[in-house]
């Protein structure tokens, strides 16, 4: 599976994805099955983006893996968007829900149309959370790879 497939199966947007930030979960026989990105914003801010596992391959730690690899070399603090009901994944991670107040531009807009466009539909709001630590750098190369055992 290659990370267009991922991103469609988990009915991620595509548009305006550069798969050179992404980091792929590979099978030992290079099958691509998980894939996340470090995605930046225009008013500098950086988001956790993009997750998504083939389902044969959920429950295993793929997504877990991920995570834990894009966070050890990921600028901070860093944000992500992610349905209300996912929250309580990412807070294992070190995520908290975000203050409005402390939002930058690109989320404080995101959270406004939102609020504007999801109000009442599919029964779950936007949650913005936010993770801080002040030891990371950016990593920004081509694909990696985190291989699976």
């Amino acid at each position: 599976m290659y990370i267009r497939s991922l991103i469609h199966e988990a009915r991620i947007n595509p548009v305006g994805l550069n798969w050179r930030r992404f980091l792929l979960a590979v099978t030992p026989d290079g099958k691509v099955v998980g894939c996340a990105q470090i995605k930046p914003h225009y008013d500098g801010s950086s988001e956790f983006a993009s997750l998504a596992v083939d389902p044969p391959h959920r429950g295993r730690g793929t997504a877990r893996n991920l995570i834990e690899q894009l966070l050890k070399t990921s600028p901070h603090p860093i944000y992500l968007t992610c349905r209300s009901g996912l929250g309580p994944f990412y807070v294992r991670f070190g995520f908290r829900v975000a203050d409005q107040n402390d939002l930058p531009p690109y989320f404080r807009r995101l959270k406004r149309l939102a609020d504007i466009f999801l109000h009442g539909k599919h029964g779950e709001a936007l949650l913005i959370m936010c993770r801080y630590d002040e030891t990371s750098s950016l990593n920004t190369g081509s694909n990696t790879y985190l291989k699976l055992d």
